[in-house]
């Protein structure tokens, strides 16, 4: 047997060898060494198999379970396969759906063949991936099941090998074997086996009471008895009702994700109070019957005490009354109804209180207790809904958290992109209906549904469209066509279409006799369809709420349905920002927070409750490019969330308001303009009466205590406030945090800060000359000038005041302890140089990397993908090898004797690294962590006039590990 030849160990599958079975210490990309895969935070089998799909050209799964979901979280990746690939399962155990044969049939548009083997005990879990250069192999525990791919305690050992390898050859005699002994899936042994008897699973709504308490009505008979137990965020939800009843509030508000049982919740705290007269008001009749039936069925309660208000029924003398807001707002019926008719009074969609319809019947009713529910309480029409319940919000069940709690059914989103016509664009804000309803976009929007919805079950879809007769027409020209072999049954659904009609159509869809129903908006809420499986979004995104609406007409679970399926179809939309803006509920409004949680989504391929978000790479660019261009920080787009905020709370908000909600950063509420006061008179018109110097300050405070990134400003002018001078060390002291030594260079830090020592004479310029702190003598007080206008100005008073308690608020829950920087945050050179506590700010000196002798610090930014326009001198290689080391390169024309490469190498300074990924992240990075230098070495790189220039080339190693979602921005192995 001949040695490996000793080019070898120099190749990367050498390396790889080197790392994985001899030493583990050798630096290497870890793309081919054995490795153990587990289901865990940072790592998955489904992201190994999409990883390996990814850059394969050949593959071979051979798996005994199958089943539809594991399929769609792996839809993207198949779609996008430009290879031959080969699907291998059985009919063991009758595990696998019909459906899910079905589905697999379905993958021969992409290319991808299905088998069955004839092995009567077939229980293989094993995926071969071939490439021009290597064999990948995944064997082990997992089954191609949602629950394998990303949630069950699953061992499997990933290999690699040269294609002339031993190993290449063993798995070549598997993949002979597998195919020698299966057939091809076909539609007649789909149709056998569709008739032979399977196991069955018995779908559970709820969990049942094993003794259900009754609840005695006050005639003394047991007619409300509670048969279901609440789950669990519906107790707490019932718990702070009560509190809020206790304390003598006779009107709250509960938020609640569309699908998370509001009108169940209600039905509960029903029966905990037990009302001797009971009044539901629901805003649409279509969905009257079915809260008269929830009721009944959670409660007990016999038909001949309910009543109903609504059409031609009038039944208002039942002890509970279910009415629309149609019928009983008409005067002859609400004059014919006592003010204290109704102790108790729950409004459905209460967002719509601030209509007159709803006001005149608020007005007139006088209940001992009414509850509104709501999804949408922040609606765009800014209803007065949370002054109307007296601003008590008992309690909040946002989407995000009900897919964690395992309320909602988990969706599947693919963001496609729009068809392509003739003249090479798409669809954008100006296209006409002509091309909206065109039969090329209905071609393209059949062939994403067959690609992206499901085979193995018939769709029960709902498509929203921008127009009214775009959504007639695109009917029309849907039903022209076929959808997986059987013709198109769609209609269109508009509010020229009567109640009736639209409850008919409804149940033909739930009945299986229509296939999709495309709308605008009639279906945003007060419509409940269960099974609807299939949310299609044909329009552009121009809310966040009207997405997050019309995403949850899906999310209700029901029988015999797993999951839910959206199919998105991106144009070249301005507003496409707003498209992860609503799938994370991320209300910021910063940009890099929203990029990075998109490119984290699609990299560990799972969000809660095993839902997913997938774009196509055209969407995904169009996306991304509307993140990049926006100005999320524009008074414009500011405005809503200011004005959702005086809703909600019934007056001018402060940024403590903001720093206490899931809401908008205050630090860019403060920033976005000169101060937080000039935000608010230019969006909310509320005036303020700084004086310029007011406002000199107020802007200093907010870019340069608030936004510090450290509470060390703040509290030092906590304690100025105070009034007494103090020297540094008592000062230090009284700042110091409980339990911590002073640290009197941190407190002389601030100063700098605070005294503007450590400004830019630009900064200072801008400012003013009266420094928010001055020293005489080594004590240290307030400035004179802003002394002054405190004691003066009730407004400027105020206003510093809110400033300094939102930072006492954020900057703690934002960057913790850590001391100075918090990995994952976003950090500026600036912020770089006060953290560091250097003398003064150095933004403009710091290029790529600066060594202060002072403090023995070296901060390092590196700018991932540099512009096309950087000079060759500067294109540097830098790259993260795994999540504890990075390549990183000096300026150029520096030598392993230079000063400042000496400092580093011989980590003689702390070295702290910041990325980011490129220049349309704008001046912040990302800190990574602390870092020690190894591996430094002598190189060379061209310039622009290909002449050879020294570098030095050092491998940096991280203290601790760089966050698995981190690295993934950064080094993504899927999404890039």
């Amino acid at each position: 047997m001949s040695e490996p030849r000793e080019d070898f160990w120099k190749s990367p599958l050498g390396r790889e060898t080197e790392f994985g079975y001899l030493l583990e210490s050798a630096l290497v990309p870890h793309n081919l060494n054995p490795e153990v895969v587990l289901n865990n935070e940072n790592s998955s089998v489904l992201r190994v198999l999409r990883r390996e799909l990814k850059h394969a050209e050949r593959f071979l799964f051979s798996v005994a379970f199958v089943t539809p979901r594991a399929l769609t979280l792996l839809k993207q990746e198949l779609v996008d396969f430009r290879g031959t690939g080969t699907i291998v399962t059985s009919d063991y155990l009758g595990f696998n759906s019909p459906g899910v044969f079905k589905e697999l049939k379905a993958l021969e548009k992409v290319g991808v063949s299905a088998r069955i083997h004839s092995s009567k005990a077939f229980h293989a879990k094993g995926y071969i991936f071939r490439r021009p250069d290597r064999s990948v192999a995944l064997f082990g525990s997992a089954n191609l099941t949602e629950s394998a791919l990303v949630a069950n305690l699953e061992w499997n050992i990933k290999v690699s090998g040269s294609p002339q390898s031993n190993l290449s050859r063993q798995l070549d005699e598997l993949e002979l074997e597998q195919l020698e002994n299966s057939l091809d899936l076909t539609t007649e042994w789909i149709a056998e086996y569709e008739t032979r008897p399977r196991p069955t699973t018995v779908w559970t709504p709820g969990k049942v009471a094993e003794a259900p308490t009754p609840i005695e009505s006050p005639t003394g008979s047991e007619s409300v008895v509670a048969r279901f137990e609440p789950n669990a965020m519906q107790r707490e939800a019932l718990a702070a009702i009560e509190r809020m009843r206790a304390e003598g509030k006779s009107k709250v508000l509960v938020v609640s994700a569309t699908g998370t049982g509001k009108t169940a919740l209600a039905a509960f705290h029903v029966g905990i109070v037990k009302p001797e007269r009971f009044l539901f008001i629901v805003h649409r009749e279509q969905i009257l019957d079915r809260a008269i039936q929830e009721f009944t069925n959670l409660l007990g309660i016999s038909a001949q005490e309910v009543g109903k208000l609504a059409g031609g029924s009038r039944q208002t003398d039942k002890r509970f009354v279910f009415a629309t807001i149609q019928s009983l707002s008409r005067l002859d019926v609400l004059d014919s109804v006592s003010p204290d008719e109704f102790d108790y009074v729950v409004v459905d969609e209460s967002h719509h209180v601030g209509a007159q319809s709803y006001r005149r019947v608020m007005d007139h009713l006088k209940p001992a207790f009414t509850i509104g529910l709501t999804a949408t309480p922040e609606r765009s029409d800014q209803s007065d809904v949370f002054e109307l319940f007296n601003y008590n919000v008992a309690y909040e069940i946002r989407l995000q958290a009900a897919l964690e709690a395992d309320m909602l059914a988990p969706f599947h989103y693919f963001g496609v992109a729009d068809v392509e016509f003739e003249d090479g664009t798409t669809t954008d804000d100006a296209t006409t209906i002509e091309r909206l309803a065109s039969r090329l976009r209905a071609e393209h929007v059949v062939r994403n549904l067959e690609l992206y919805g499901h085979a193995g079950t018939s769709p029960k879809g709902l498509i929203f469209c921008s127009r009214v007769d775009e959504a007639t027409a695109l009917s029309n020209e849907l039903n022209r066509l076929t959808l997986h072999g059987r013709p198109l049954r769609t209609v269109a659904l508009s509010g020229v279409h009567s109640v009736d009609e639209r409850l008919q159509t409804v149940d033909k869809l739930e009945r299986g006799e229509l296939d999709y129903i495309l709308t605008v908006d009639i279906f945003n809420e007060g419509v409940d369809i269960p099974s609807v499986n299939q949310v299609v979004m044909l329009r552009q995104t121009k809310s966040a709420i009207v997405f997050v609406q019309q995403l949850g007409r899906g999310l209700r679970k029901a029988p015999a349905k797993d999951y839910t399926i959206v199919i998105d179809f991106i144009g070249n939309y301005t507003n496409n920002y707003l498209i992860p803006i609503a799938l994370f509920g991320d209300n910021s409004q910063d940009k890099e927070s929203l990029r990075r949680r998109l490119i984290e989504a699609e990299e560990r391929g799972v969000l809660a409750n095993i839902s997913s978000i997938r774009f196509d790479r055209i969407a995904q660019k169009r996306v991304l490019d509307s993140v990049a261009v926006t100005k999320l920080s524009s008074a414009a787009l500011l405005k809503p969330s200011l004005e959702a905020m005086r809703s909600r709370l019934g007056r001018t908000p402060r940024l403590i308001d903001f720093a206490e909600s899931d809401s908008t950063d205050p630090v860019v509420l403060a920033t976005s303009l000169k101060h937080y006061p000039e935000l608010l008179r230019r969006t909310l018109r509320v005036d303020n009466k700084l004086t310029d110097e007011q406002s000199r300050m107020l802007d200093f405070l907010g870019n340069e205590v608030l936004a510090a990134k450290r509470l060390a400003e703040t509290e030092v002018l906590f304690e100025l406030l105070r009034g007494r001078p103090l020297p540094l060390k008592e000062l230090s002291q009284r700042t110091a945090a409980v339990g911590d030594e002073a640290d009197m260079e941190l407190t002389m830090s601030a100063l700098r800060t605070l005294t503007f020592q450590f400004l830019t004479e630009a900064e200072r310029s801008r400012y003013g000359t009266s420094p928010v702190t001055r020293s005489d003598d080594g004590q240290y007080r307030l400035g004179d000038v802003f002394r002054l206008n405190l004691e003066t100005s009730h407004d400027f008073h105020n206003e510093i005041h809110d400033l300094l308690w939102t930072a006492r608020s954020i900057i703690p829950r934002k960057y913790g302890d850590a001391e100075p920087f918090s990995v994952g945050r976003q950090y500026s050179r600036k912020d770089a140089s006060r953290l560091l506590r250097w003398r003064s700010n150095m933004m403009g000196t710091i290029f790529g990397y600066k060594v202060d002798a002072d403090t023995r610090t070296c901060p390092i930014f590196v700018t991932y993908h540099k512009a096309e326009d950087v000079t060759a001198s500067t294109q540097y290689e830098d790259q993260l090898i795994d999540t504890r080391t990075m390549t990183w390169f000096t300026r150029s024309r520096r030598t392993l004797d230079s000063a400042e490469v000496k400092a580093i190498v011989s980590n003689s300074v702390e070295i702290n690294v910041f990325a980011k990924k490129d220049d349309n992240d704008g001046t912040d990075f990302f800190y990574l962590g602390r870092a020690q230098a190894t591996n430094a070495f002598q190189t060379s790189m061209s310039d622009k006039n290909n002449e050879s220039i020294p570098v030095v080339r050092v491998t940096l190693l991280f203290d601790d590990p760089i966050p698995q979602g981190l690295f993934d921005y950064f080094q993504p192995s899927i999404t890039e």
